[in-house]
C-alpha cells in the first residue's frame, strides 16, 4: 500500500562542505524521487492538508497529477492558488501547516508536500515561456506598496482579474524579505526569486523600485492624484527590536536585519562585491526563530565561531526543526536557557563579550509556552566580537505617519480586518505590516485575501457611482 512506502529522503550538501559556501543546502527531488514520494499520498476525501494551507492549495490534486507524470497539470493546479511555489516549497514551515496535518504523520512520516511543491515549481520555472497570458484590462488600477510575498501575491491575483497593477518597492531589488532576509543557501536569489518575480511581471504587473511611499509619494497622492482605485500596503516589518541592555550601542552590535541585508541584498559574502561585513572570530546571535538561524548559519559561512543564546529550552525554539538540525550539523553552538544582561566592551568601544544569566522555565505564558525565570547568582560571560540581535521586528512607522486616518496598534502594526480592509476606505493591508514578522505563506495568504476584497470594493464602488 502507498502509505507503507517510507518517506523519500532529500539529498543535501555535506555539512563540512556547505559551511564553506553559500550554495543551496538542499538539492531537492529528481523526477523519479518526486514520483515515488507522490505515490505515498492517500488522496484523502477530506484533506486536512488543504485546510492547513494558508493559501488553500489543492494539495491532493497536484500530488495526484505529479504521481501520474502530469507535471504541467500539477503546476497548473498549484498556480490557481500560489504564485510562488518554488519559494514556498523551500521556506514555508510545512511541518506546522500542510505536513503537520497530513494523516500519514499520525503513525508515520507525512508526505513531503513542501519538497514536492518545490519540484513542481522548479519544473515550471524551467518552462518559463509557459506562463498565463495577461488578462484583458478592466480599466481600473491598484497600487501595491512593497514587493515582498504579500505584495506579490496580491498583485498576481489582481492582475489575473484584469486590473492594472503597479508595485512600488523602496529598495533597488524586488522581492522584499525574499531577497534581503533569507540567505542564499536557503533561497537562491537569481535562480529562484528573480525568476518567480519574472512570472509575476509576465502577468502584466509593473514594478518600480527606489520609491519610498511616505517620502517620494504618499498613499493619498496615489489615490487622489495618480488615479489608483485602491492601495494595498504590503510593506513588511523591517524595524528591528533590541533588548535595551547596557552595551547595545557598542561597535559590533547589529540587528539580524542589518546583518542579513548586507549578506544577502548587498552580497557582502562575495569578494567581488565592495560591501564588507564584519563578523570577527566569534559571533553570538540572540534569539531562537528562523531569522536567528539564518543569521547564525550565515556567520558560520563567513568563517566565525557561532553561538545561539536563547532564553528557553530547545523544545520551545520557534525556528523550524529543519533549520535547527542544519545549524547543529554546521557546528553552531546552542546556549539554551540563557539570557543576555549586558554587552561587554573594550576601551575603544568594540564588543568583547556578552554577559548572560541562566534561566529556568516557570508557568506557561499567554502564548502557551513556559515563561523563563531568572536563576539567582548564575551570571556567566561568553567571549565574542559581534552580537547579533534577532528579537523580532515591527513595521516602519513612516507609512502610518504620512497617511491620515490609518489606524495602527500599540506595536505600530496597521490595523486591518479579516479581509485586509483598513480604517481608510480604499486602503488595504496584509502580511507583516499587519501581523508583525511572520511567515512567507501567511503573508501570501493575506495578500490573496486582500485582492478579493479590493475587487469587491471596486465593483461596489462602480455600482454605486
Amino acid at each position: 500500500m502507498a502509505n507503507k512506502i517510507p518517506r523519500v529522503p532529500v539529498r543535501e550538501q555535506d555539512p563540512a562542505c556547505r559551511v564553506t559556501n553559500f550554495e543551496e543546502v538542499c538539492y531537492g527531488y529528481n523526477p523519479d524521487e518526486a514520483t515515488l514520494e507522490a505515490s505515498r499520498c492517500l488522496n484523502c476525501k477530506n484533506p486536512r492538508c488543504v485546510a492547513a494551507c494558508p493559501v488553500g492549495i489543492d494539495i491532493p490534486g497536484f500530488i495526484a497529477a505529479l504521481h501520474q507524470g502530469n507535471v504541467a497539470d500539477a503546476a497548473a493546479i498549484i498556480g490557481r492558488d500560489s504564485s510562488l511555489p518554488s519559494i514556498c516549497g523551500r521556506v514555508c514551515p510545512q511541518e506546522t501547516q500542510c505536513e503537520g496535518a497530513c494523516i500519514l504523520g499520525i503513525k508515520d512520516e507525512p508526505v513531503a508536500i513542501g519538497k514536492l511543491e518545490r519540484f513542481v515549481g522548479d519544473w515550471k520555472l524551467a518552462q518559463s515561456p509557459a506562463v498565463a497570458e495577461p488578462a484583458a484590462h478592466n480599466g481600473h488600477r491598484v497600487a501595491v506598496i512593497g514587493s515582498g510575498p504579500a505584495g506579490l501575491a496580491c498583485a498576481s491575483d489582481l492582475a489575473k482579474m484584469g486590473y492594472g497593477v503597479k508595485i512600488f518597492e523602496a529598495l533597488h531589488k524586488v522581492g522584499g524579505v525574499l531577497v534581503y532576509g533569507i540567505p542564499e543557501f536557503r533561497l537562491p536569489k537569481e535562480k529562484i526569486v528573480a525568476r518567480e518575480i519574472d512570472q509575476v511581471r509576465r502577468l502584466g504587473v509593473e514594478i518600480e523600485t527606489d520609491v519610498i511611499v511616505g517620502r517620494t509619494m504618499t498613499v493619498d497622492s496615489l489615490l487622489n492624484e495618480e488615479g489608483y482605485d485602491a492601495v494595498f500596503i504590503g510593506s513588511g516589518a523591517g524595524l528591528p527590536r533590541f533588548m535595551g541592555i547596557p552595551g547595545e550601542n557598542l561597535n559590533g552590535v547589529v540587528s539580524a536585519n542589518e546583518f542579513l541585508t548586507r549578506a544577502n541584498l548587498m552580497r557582502a559574502y562575495d569578494e567581488e562585491y565592495d560591501t564588507p561585513i564584519y563578523v570577527g572570530k566569534r559571533v553570538v546571535v540572540v534569539g531562537g526563530g528562523n531569522v536567528a538561524m539564518d543569521a547564525v548559519r550565515t556567520a558560520r559561512r563567513l568563517g566565525a565561531e557561532a553561538t545561539i543564546v536563547y532564553r528557553r529550552s530547545e523544545k520551545e525554539l520557534p525556528a523550524r526543526a529543519e533549520e535547527v538540525h542544519h545549524a547543529k550539523e554546521e557546528g553552531v553552538c546552542f546556549r539554551m536557557l540563557s539570557n543576555p544582561v549586558e554587552i561587554l566592551g573594550t576601551n575603544d568601544g568594540w564588543v568583547r563579550g556578552m554577559r548572560c544569566i541562566e534561566m529556568e522555565l516557570g508557568e506557561p505564558d499567554a502564548s502557551g509556552r513556559r515563561s523563563p525565570v531568572t536563576k539567582p547568582d548564575s551570571e556567566f560571560d561568553i567571549e565574542c566580537d559581534v552580537a547579533i540581535m534577532a528579537l523580532g521586528t515591527s513595521p516602519n512607522p513612516l507609512l502610518a505617519a504620512t497617511t491620515e486616518g490609518l489606524a495602527t496598534d500599540r506595536r505600530g502594526c496597521i490595523v486591518a480586518d479579516t479581509t485586509g480592509a483598513t480604517s481608510r476606505p480604499g486602503v488595504f493591508a496584509g502580511g507583516d505590516a499587519v501581523t508583525g514578522a511572520a511567515t512567507v505563506i501567511l503573508a501570501m495568504g493575506a495578500g490573496r485575501t486582500a485582492a478579493k476584497a479590493i475587487d469587491e470594493y471596486i465593483r461596489e464602488k462602480i455600482q454605486n457611482a
